[in-house]
């Protein structure tokens, strides 16, 4: 295979694997294009240019990546893991019947050639509707018919099992597969009438859609694929989805104000965003999946299989209307444990995101400590405004500002900027904010594909706050959260507390093209400290357990992420130095955590969903299963009672009633209400300072004292 030196190529798999038809597999494996059989989804003509331009544009991608037979091997295995993931479609022959590619992509797609994606996908398609097809006519002979008695049991990952052998292995994977869903389904009290109705109307929509699927759905697919070997953060839409983009980014759209991927066959929440319905909410989580859609009390839409761009569509609606939708919890090991949640659509503007100030009162040796606590949901800035020059534009370091003078003014003893769930923003903003902590200095590092660094300058000389401080983060603070987090870090400025942060370290530029648009990794942040901000994230120096699913959530767990590495530091110096007293710190704040029912909690349920996370396979025994949910709630109920008891509540006797309370809990977040539990990650933070300002403070009396002779 001759060598080739091409540009670097990468994407965000904005996958959906679930759009299909009939179809061939791969014989010959040449790098003839003809047209498509009837039935058979062939390349446009615009296609192979925009192909074409895009290879040409991703010359100036971070990675600098040859195409060669490596990245001809490392496509063909994303794209299969696009369409197939958990290995349920496709059979050991076909996947052999690709081996050719391997090394012919490179040389497909030099020369504007997109044979090897459609027909691999074509042949996929074909492979779906057999599947759903079987699994309709079990369904036909009734889920009475199915053996719930015996002891076999289903693999729950399948990303790393062996390809079925042939359809009678295939059989055998599905026939469990549907077991499980009736067991599932049947804990949660379905009666097999509802169980036959709603499994027929999932496989039934499957099919329905299964020749809906176009010529546009395979190109961003396979381009996802070729890209996404190299960065998550790279994409290519299509016009149509360029658009839903255009107007996420805009912050215009009236919706729920939830950032959605396609995962295998799944709609998968991201992230929410601060102030938005789905965040106010409380319901929906990062990692949920979202499996059917519903408008107010119409009947529910399975959603499995769609495109991205069409779900998108069918939870977007105007203000004041409610979308149910509904959702396999992060974490579930079972697919068919579904949640309903309802949320009312609204408009997500900046002064739902602005910072938020208070005071929290902390006892320390008999000393009541008055402590700030700044709150920015997110790095924002009215980009209109400040471009037409308005005096009185709306910015994250305007309002920090304002407020770090009221609460300077009521005499605080210390300041908390809690960051937690800060999935960024703006970088102008998060410079900015840097600036009113340190006297002077750079605030980040830039370096770009080419290895040039450049430096963000701390824009305010002087500083606006000089106290003692802290930041508070978690693992879903992220890109400008970090540049701050960092900075304060490398300064000696403030004290990191929480939890690891997501590790979001590059930066994206949107590319327009003649069909579509792309959006490039073309930099990286660094701290002055010359470390990456990439995958590993910010450490914090007093750490605090969160209930997260680390392996599914953050920089680390996507696919190819760039690394974490390091550049040479850039000049600065350090405002103070935390390092003396952390060890202290961290002991008080050990001691103090042993004994707080309200981390217990946490630390309960972080059990609990590594044991349930642990697990590879679930039984397919009726009577079995329904032993380990009555275990399960029996311990959830104890968790509850136990942190209950701690709150001086009244226990709770069914584990009907905890679902209940929570039904309520939420109809109250809907209405607007505050949340009344308490917040013990604020609360810790809130000691954390307090210890630390009775160090400093004994320091400063040491210092003084005259010298003994």
């Amino acid at each position: 295979m001759k060598f080739k030196y091409k540009l670097p190529v990468t994407v965000l798999a904005i996958v959906s694997a679930g759009l299909f038809t009939t179809v061939l597999a791969c014989t010959s494996c040449t790098n003839t294009q003809a047209s498509a059989p009837e039935g058979l989804l062939a390349p446009e003509a615009i296609h192979q240019k925009t192909i074409e331009t895009i290879i040409a544009r991703l010359s100036n991608h971070y990675r600098q990546v040859d195409i060669n037979d490596a990245l001809a091997s490392s496509v063909l295995d994303q794209y299969l893991k696009d369409l197939d993931g958990n290995r349920m479609y496709f059979l050991a022959s076909d996947v052999q019947s690709f081996a050719p590619y391997r090394t012919t992509i490179d040389d497909q797609l030099d020369d504007g050639d997109l044979t090897a994606g459609y027909t691999i996908f074509n042949l996929y398609r074909q492979r779906v509707r057999e599947r759903v097809e079987y699994m309709l006519s079990l369904l036909d002979k009734g889920v009475g018919e199915l053996n719930l008695s015996d002891d076999e049991s289903l693999l729950i990952d399948r990303r790393n099992a062996p390809w079925a052998k042939d359809i009678e292995d295939s059989n055998t994977i599905w026939r469990k597969r549907l077991e499980d869903a009736v067991i599932a389904m049947r804990l949660d009290k379905e009666t097999d009438e509802e169980i036959e109705k709603r499994l027929n109307q999932r496989y039934s929509s499957q099919l329905k859609r299964l020749d809906q699927s176009t010529s546009e759905d395979v190109f961003q697919l396979y381009v996802n694929a070729l890209a996404q070997t190299y960065d998550p953060h790279t994409s290519y839409f299509t016009p149509h989805s360029s658009e839903n983009f255009n107007i996420s980014m805009s912050r215009s759209l009236e919706g729920i104000g939830a950032v959605l991927q396609a995962e295998d066959e799944y709609t998968k929440v991201v992230r929410l965003v601060p102030g938005g319905p789905a965040a106010k909410n409380g319901q929906l989580k990062p990692s949920d999946r979202i499996v059917g859609v519903a408008q107010g009390d119409d009947e529910m839409v399975n959603i499995i299989g769609w495109r991205l761009d069409e779900v998108v569509n069918l939870i977007r609606g105007p203000k004041g209307t409610r979308v149910r939708l509904e959702v396999i919890p992060a974490g579930s090991a079972n697919e068919h444990r579904i949640r309903t949640i309802a949320i009312d659509r609204n408009r997500v503007v900046l002064e739902d995101q602005a910072a938020k100030s208070k005071i929290i009162n902390v006892k320390e040796n008999d000393r009541e400590l008055k402590i700030g606590v700044i709150d920015i949901p997110a790095f924002y800035l009215d980009f209109d405004a400040y471009h037409r020059g308005d005096p009185d534009y709306t910015s994250t370091t305007r309002d920090v500002a304002r407020l770090l003078m009221e609460l300077q003014e009521k005499g605080i003893d210390g300041l908390v900027i809690d960051l937690r769930d800060n999935g960024g923003g703006s970088l102008q903003e998060a410079t900015q904010l840097v600036s009113l902590f340190i006297d002077r200095g750079p605030t980040v590092q830039v370096r770009d594909a080419r290895g040039r660094v450049q430096m963000e300058p701390d824009q305010y000389p002087g500083m606006l706050y000089f106290g003692p401080m802290s930041v508070l983060v978690n693992h879903l603070s992220a890109s400008a959260s970090e540049i701050f987090a960092g900075a304060m870090q490398d300064y000696g400025r403030a004290l990191i507390l929480g939890d690891e942060t997501f590790g979001k370290g590059t930066v994206q530029t949107l590319i327009p093209l003649d069909h579509g648009q792309l959006k490039i990794t073309q930099a990286k942040f660094y701290r002055v400290s010359g470390g990456s901000n990439q995958n590993k994230g910010i450490i914090p120096d007093i750490s605090m357990p969160y209930l997260i699913n680390k392996k599914e959530i953050g920089e680390s767990a996507l696919p190819n992420a760039l690394p974490w590495d390091q550049i040479a530091p850039a000049r600065y110096s350090l405002s103070a130095d935390m390092s003396p007293y952390v060890e202290s710190l961290r002991t008080s704040h050990l001691k103090r955590l042993a004994k707080d029912p309200e981390f217990d909690y946490v630390r309960a349920q972080m059990t609990m969903l590594e044991e349930d996370q642990a697990r590879t396979t679930l039984s397919l025994n009726q009577a079995k299963r329904e032993k380990q949910q009555r275990a399960w709630e029996a311990r959830r109920l104890a968790t509850e009672n136990a942190l209950r008891k701690s709150r001086g509540e009244k226990p709770i006797k069914e584990y009907h009633e905890l679902q209940e309370i929570e039904e309520e809990r939420i109809a109250k977040l809907q209405s607007g209400e505050e949340s009344s539990d308490p917040d013990p990650y604020l609360k810790e933070s809130g000691e954390v300072m307090g210890d630390l300002i009775e160090l400093l403070i004994a320091k400063q009396v040491v210092r003084s004292e005259p010298a003994t002779p």
